[in-house]
Formats: C-alpha cells, sequence, structure tokens
C-alpha cells in the first residue's frame, strides 16, 4: 500500500500541472520542477534510506519515512505559491524515495525462501500506480481541485503507519552503527549537482551554458572527494563493495540504461504520439496503460519461472522485447491505425518488462542478503538517473530540431540499441537459480 501510494504520486501530479500553474499564477518552468524536484528527491533517498533501513531496521525507516511523505503531502496541499510547493514536494520525495528500499528489505525479510519471487511480484505495483494515477489525478482535479491530490495521500498514509506499526516485525536485526553524515551530504550534492546539469539541458540550457559547466565540476569535484571518503570510512553510507564488487558494477550500468528506456522514454510516450500521429491527450496517455497492462499479463508468469531460468535468460529476453518494441515504435504503422500501432509497440514494451523486472529486481541481492535495502535503494538511484538523463537529451534535441516528430521516433531508436547493446554485459551478471 505505501509503495503504491508513492508510484502514484510519481504520475498523478502531471495532470495538475496546468491548474496548478492557473491557480497559483506560476509560470511553466516554475511549475515544471513541482515534478523535475521530486524526481531529484528520490534519487537522494533511495540510496540513504536503504542504507538507513540495513543499520538502523527497515520497519523504522518505513514509519519515518511514510510519515514525512504524508506530512509533506498535507504542507502541498496547503501552500499558496508555487515556491512553497516546489519545497514541499523536495520533502515529499524524500519521504517516498525511502519508502521503497525499506519496504524491499521487509518483504524480503519477511517471506523467507519465497522472498524472490515475493520481490518479484512487489515490481509489478508500480505499473498499477502508472495506470490509476493520472485517472485518480483526472477525477480529483475535475471534481473538486488539484489540492486534493496531495490531501488524498494523507488517510493512506497514516493507514499505511498504523497498519505497520501493528503488523510489521523487525525480522533480522539492524547492522548498528553511526550514521555516516559526510558521506550523507557528499551523496547528496553530487547528486543534486550532476542531475541539475542534465536536467537544464531539457529546458534550453547548452553544454557550453555557465550553469551546467558549474554543476558538473561541481558534481566530478565531489564525486572524487565521495570516492576517497567511502574508502576510509569504517561504515560508510555506501559500502565500496557495492558499487565495485562482483556483479554489482555492471548491474549499476545495465540499471542507468535500464531506467533511461523504461522510465525515462517510457514517459515521453504520450509526447511522441501528439507529436508525430496528432493523437489526444487521452488518446496519447493511454499508451501508458497498454504498456502496463501488457507488463502485468507476463510478469506473474516471469515470477513462476524465475528460479528454474535465473536471472541472465529473463533479463535478456525482456531486453531484446523492449528494443523491438521502442523500434517497432519509431517506424511507420503497417496495416493500422496510428492508434492500434502505438498501442501494440507499447503492450510489446510492456510484456518486455514484465519479463525482465523479477529478474533484474533480484538479480545481485543473493550476493549480500544482509544489505537488500541497500541494493534496492542503489538499484532505484541509478534507474531514476536513466530516467532523468534520458527526458533531458531528448526533450533537448526536440528542442533544437526542425522536425521534432522524426527526432523523437530517432530517439526511440537509438535507446532500443542502446539497451539491446547491454545483453553481452549482462552475460557477466553473477548468476543464480533456485531460492536465496
Amino acid at each position: 500500500m505505501g509503495l503504491l501510494m508513492v508510484s502514484v504520486d510519481m504520475t498523478i501530479v502531471a495532470t495538475a500541472l496546468a491548474t496548478i500553474q492557473r491557480d497559483l499564477d506560476a509560470s511553466l518552468s516554475w511549475s515544471g520542477w513541482t515534478i523535475t524536484v521530486y524526481s531529484l528527491g528520490q534519487i537522494i533517498a533511495m540510496p540513504v534510506g536503504g542504507r538507513l533501513s540495513d543499520q538502523f531496521g527497515r520497519k523504522k525507516v518505513l514509519l519515518v519515512a511514510t510519515s514525512v511523505f504524508s506530512v509533506a503531502s498535507l504542507c502541498c496541499g496547503l501552500v499558496d505559491n508555487i515556491y512553497a510547493l516546489i519545497a514541499f514536494r523536495a520533502v515529499q520525495a524524500l519521504g517516498g524515495g525511502a519508502v521503497v528500499p525499506s519496504a524491499t528489505g521487509i518483504v524480503a525479510d519477511h517471506f523467507g525462501r519465497n522472498r524472490d519471487r515475493a520481490i518479484g511480484m512487489f515490481s509489478s505495483i508500480f505499473p498499477i500506480g502508472a495506470i490509476i494515477g493520472p485517472v485518480i489525478g483526472g477525477v480529483l482535479i475535475t471534481y473538486t481541485s488539484w489540492r486534493a491530490i496531495f490531501f488524498v495521500n494523507v488517510p493512506i498514509g497514516l493507514l499505511v503507519i498504523v497498519l505497520a506499526a501493528l503488523l510489521i516485525t523487525q525480522a533480522s536485526p539492524p547492522q548498528r552503527s553511526r550514521l555516516d553524515v559526510p558521506g550523507t551530504i557528499m551523496l547528496a550534492v553530487l547528486l543534486l549537482s550532476a542531475m541539475y546539469g542534465v536536467t537544464i539541458l531539457g529546458v534550453g540550457a547548452t553544454l557550453t551554458d555557465p550553469r551546467f559547466a558549474a554543476a558538473e565540476a561541481t558534481a566530478a569535484v565531489t564525486l572524487v572527494l565521495f570516492v576517497r571518503h567511502i574508502r576510509r570510512r569504517e561504515a560508510p553510507i555506501i559500502p565500496p563493495a557495492l558499487l565495485r564488487g562482483r556483479g554489482f558494477a555492471v548491474m549499476h550500468v545495465v540499471n542507468v540504461l535500464f531506467g533511461g528506456v523504461v522510465i525515462g522514454m517510457g514517459a515521453l510516450i504520450p509526447l511522441y504520439a501528439e507529436l508525430r500521429y496528432g493523437l489526444e491527450p487521452l488518446q496519447a496517455g493511454s499508451m501508458l496503460a497498454a504498456r502496463a497492462i501488457g507488463m502485468i499479463c507476463v510478469a506473474g508468469f516471469a515470477v513462476l519461472v524465475l528460479r528454474r531460468l535465473g536471472h541472465r535468460i529473463p533479463i535478456i529476453v525482456g531486453f531484446a522485447t523492449v528494443s523491438a518494441g521502442l523500434f517497432l515504435m519509431s517506424t511507420t504503422p503497417h496495416g493500422m491505425t496510428a492508434y492500434h500501432w502505438l498501442a501494440l509497440t507499447a503492450g510489446i514494451t510492456g510484456v518486455g518488462m514484465g519479463v525482465a523486472m523479477p529478474a533484474s529486481n533480484n538479480a545481485t541481492l543473493h550476493l549480500a542478503p544482509t544489505e537488500i535495502s541497500t541494493i534496492a535503494g542503489l538499484r532505484g538511484m541509478f534507474r531514476q538517473t536513466g530516467a532523468i538523463a534520458a527526458i533531458s537529451i531528448t526533450t533537448a534535441v526536440l528542442a533544437r530540431s526542425d522536425q521534432p516528430e522524426i527526432a523523437h521516433a530517432a530517439a526511440f531508436a537509438v535507446f532500443a540499441f542502446l539497451l539491446l547493446a547491454t545483453v553481452p554485459l549482462i552475460f557477466t551478471i553473477p548468476d543464480h537459480r533456485g531460492t536465496w
């Protein structure tokens, strides 16, 4: 329930953007930051929340994170200016981002030998949120106010807190150690500066823009300091072994590209449908539903065969299917209307996601079962990083193109190739069959 609440909030605000802009008398660029800052906040919160879960207890972090998310949601609904809304959306993201890794760890703790299947099914909640988020947002905005999309989180959050407090037990003892405050600060500065630089490329900045140069220079310097810090620290915010250890480094690269294609390019499918084929917003938005339905239809089967096939085969088959669907989407429709062609190809990408995600969400967890939340947080961080980069690069190209619809199709084809190019890397990931 907590994960569903967070996943819904990733898509629900987009439906209210125009209304928020008008009601708060804000510019489009500032209104767009209500979405951007949520993504940036989650990138920071996921690895930090995961590490805190492993160190101080997953139930404790889940309760605190849900409380922060709920209070921030209430504040978002009460604001009277866009700047306060952006600030509280950042706080909301910090809470929501920490929910994901802590909840993943709790699922692993409570399902014992079946945790691989539980984690695999757990991943199907996100596409459900992607489906119902815009629908709930549209209904609430039509019949009440944009503020209701934030207020609705409060009772749900309270219910999650009560149920978690009563029903969840601390299944494994936390790895208690002092919080790595310097490392956390450096990680936050590193991620914020790097992603800020990439983000402004999508809103008109160029590679020679002083803001971009300053942001990326800050990120580069902080990266050097951060790497030196985690090598020397006894209990760093991110253990070096989880960044460059056997299997982990390759999986992080794969997750960046997977996030870029599945989350980033997936979010741009409605825009592509409108730009190239002139579909209405409702028709264009339904492409995400087609993709999510395709994923849900096969995710259960993929979970059942995971122990027999291991991790590599489902990831490779899934990635190839996603790439095929995305490439076909970039081509001209064959023998059907544009709407049905896009729905079909979006559904194909969804099937690929359903095949790959249970395996990719379990990959490398068996290598460090006591640090599941940290690994889940890093996985989320790298996927969100890829998503932001893909969206920013693509929108920057579209803004500078004389034929944005053709440029958009080319971007789909390029990212389809990049995802397929990860297949040789997947063969180097430590495979695992059976339970762990």
